[in-house]
């Protein structure tokens, strides 16, 4: 009996599965790198052991550290989570001749079915060799790991080497393992898969399907369970095929078996051999936790012959800490506030004032919403969504608010390039109007403004305040009276430093304040302060090449230095952030007047890597 269980993992699934083992009895340990000394999983833990350094690779990629940490821990078991060595065949042998129980699969199964290219041959599938034109569009995709990272859609021939190249570094660096393998690219597919739980008495059970086909970067952005729309046909063959590979490598826990469904039929991508991130939407329709019963079964206790009733529907929202309007730009920074309205699940590793850095992956939470019928669940969702409480660095809650309501999605006809199609119309600023004068208003009553005497204040001079909404500019004016406030075309029925209520048309509406130094955050739209005149200095040339993030120079392309001529369009550097590689182009076709960034230099946002000067 597992009393004591370690987490080799970090954020929101060691939270996750601290939760269990609370609800169970079982005492908790913790690892963290230096960058999460204060992180939320370290806190919840009943015991935690540092990892020295902060990059994956120093720290929740070093098996041998993370089985050291168990054993001086006094842990009995450890559960891997997902990414990092969760599908690693090395560390689950390191883990069990340590006399340690492993929470997932044999190792054998592990490496049968970790590396894709070894499981599509288990399948019956060849990946490609020798690629040709005729093979394109084709699909660079890291042997080990997932979630998005050391994955690319190579369209052109020529830029396959470099493509190769950008995704040996990132998986190498994701997963400590850079194979990589080239198949066919299936566009406009539907990402449906199958969950299956096996026991150690040979029971195999599949969980229905889910649905993930709206994804970012091939990584999933929005889940649900089931998958809508499939013909019951397909959906007893997708759950053959995932009973089939399962028993294929004699597969014992919780695993994923994914698939890309096009013009009605199935095609093997992989068998993910550990607990999936969107495994919510899962648990949520069964009735089930998926997390105490891998733990179950490491106990060797047998599974029922058949699942439970499914019941209802369930969607998944992943909250990124991410910019979609800049290319999935990750973000950093104090997260102030996170919460969300009663009657949804929320799944985070972060907390109030907890901040976000560049080491790790963006994401803050899983939103998730469960409901009779998938309609409701989806309204019930987004609502939720609109609604939650978000201060902090930007994030792509407006786009997954406009996900869930969009028509192609509600009438699930979505596939995998719903983004590509719509990503334009689904980031286009829409912030509320009125939130600039809230903003001011309330300001008003900040500070020494807030004393309405003083030359400053005369009753009959208008005040002026600029802020920055949605990448715009927004001047907004005010009045104060003898009996309050006063704005053309707006009545002012409350106003004070954390509430305003304004009267439009005959319609009064309320807006939450909240400030932290220069951001205010008016119900949920930010807002940052800008002086009353524009400091002349903070321009640059034309050309600039600006850090639109925090990170790391990986690479500057090849033979660049100042005085080459570039197109537009053409990369010049790479950086790394939140285990992703991100691509700077040149903005225009011209020369490479300047050159400041290289390999290894960390940059903060706004630093300047180099200058194009535009081809007159």
């Amino acid at each position: 009996m597992i009393t004591s269980l370690l987490v080799a993992n970090r954020g929101e699934i060691a939270c996750r599965v601290f939760r269990t083992c609370r609800e169970l009895g079982i005492r908790t340990v913790a690892v963290h790198s230096d960058a999460d000394e204060g992180a939320l999983h370290a806190r919840v833990a009943d015991a935690s052991v540092r990892l020295p350094g902060e990059a994956p690779a120093d720290t929740y990629l070093r098996g041998d550290l993370i089985v050291k940490a168990a054993v001086a821990a006094g842990a009995d078991a450890v559960h891997p989570g997902y990414g990092f060595l969760s599908e690693n065949a090395a560390f689950a042998r390191a883990v069990r001749d340590a006399g340690l129980l492993w929470i997932g699969p044999p190792p054998e199964a592990i490496e049968a079915m970790a590396s894709k290219t070894r499981a599509k041959q288990l399948m019956g599938i060849q990946p490609l060799s020798d690629v040709t034109e005729a093979d394109l569009p084709v699909l660079v995709k890291a042997a080990a790991g997932g979630g998005g990272r050391g994955m690319r859609v190579v369209r052109r021939l020529a830029d396959l080497d470099a493509e190769l190249a950008a995704a040996r570094a990132e998986a190498a660096g994701a997963f400590g393992d850079g194979e990589v393998f080239v198949e066919p690219y299936v566009e406009n597919g539907r990402h449906v898969e199958v969950q299956v739980l096996a026991d150690t008495h040979g029971t195999i059970l599949p969980l229905g399907t889910r649905d993930c086909s709206l994804q970012r970067r091939h990584q999933k952005v929005i889940e649900e369970a089931p998958a809508p729309g499939l013909p019951e046909e397909l959906r007893q063959e997708l759950s053959t095929l995932a009973v089939r590979a399962a028993r294929a490598v004699d597969y014992v826990g919780a695993g994923t078996v994914e698939f890309l469904v096009a013009d009605g039929r199935a095609h093997f991508l992989e068998m993910n051999t550990r607990l999936q991130v969107e495994h919510p939407v899962t648990e949520a329709v069964f009735g089930l936790d998926l997390v105490a019963e891998q733990l179950r079964i490491a106990e060797g206790h047998p599974l029922d012959d058949a699942p439970p009733r499914a019941r209802g529907h369930a969607v998944e929202a992943r909250l990124y800490a991410e910019d979609p309007t800049r290319d999935w730009a990750p973000q950093t920074g104090r997260l102030h506030r996170l919460s969300v309205p009663e009657g949804v699940r929320l799944d985070s590793g972060y907390t109030d004032g907890d901040t976000i850095g560049v080491h790790y992956d963006p994401m803050l939470a899983k939103v998730v919403a469960h409901a009779p019928t998938r309609t409701e669940a989806l309204r019930k969702l987004a609502s939720a969504l609109e609604r939650a409480v978000i201060h902090g660095p930007v994030t792509n809650r407006d786009l997954l608010v406009g996900s869930l309501r969009h028509p192609e999605f509600t009438a699930a006809r979505m596939d995998t390039g719903f983004y590509d199609r719509h990503l334009p119309d689904l980031t286009t600023p829409a912030p509320d109007p009125h939130a600039p004068l809230a903003a001011a208003l309330a300001d008003a009553h900040t500070g020494p403004r807030s004393r309405f005497g003083g030359w400053r204040n005369v009753p009959s001079q208008p005040q002026t305040k600029r802020y920055e909404m949605a990448g715009q500019e927004h001047e907004v004016h005010y009045h104060h009276t003898r009996t309050g406030l006063e704005a053309d075309g707006v009545t002012v029925v409350h106003a004070d430093a954390g509430l305003v209520i304004l009267e439009v048309d005959g319609v009064r509406r309320r807006f939450e304040v909240s400030r932290y130094g220069g951001h205010l955050y008016v119900n949920t739209t930010t807002l940052t302060s800008l002086p009353r005149f524009p400091d002349p200095t903070a321009q640059h040339a034309p050309g600039s090449l600006l850090a639109p993030m925090p990170g790391t120079v990986v690479r500057v392309a090849d033979g660049l230095t100042a005085g080459t001529p570039v197109k537009a369009g053409e990369p010049i550097l790479w950086l790394e952030a939140m285990k992703m590689q991100h691509k700077i182009t040149a903005p225009t076709t011209g020369t490479l007047s300047e050159l400041h960034a290289v390999p290894g230099q960390q940059v903060e946002p706004g630093m300047l890597l180099a200058v194009v000067k535009e081809t007159s």
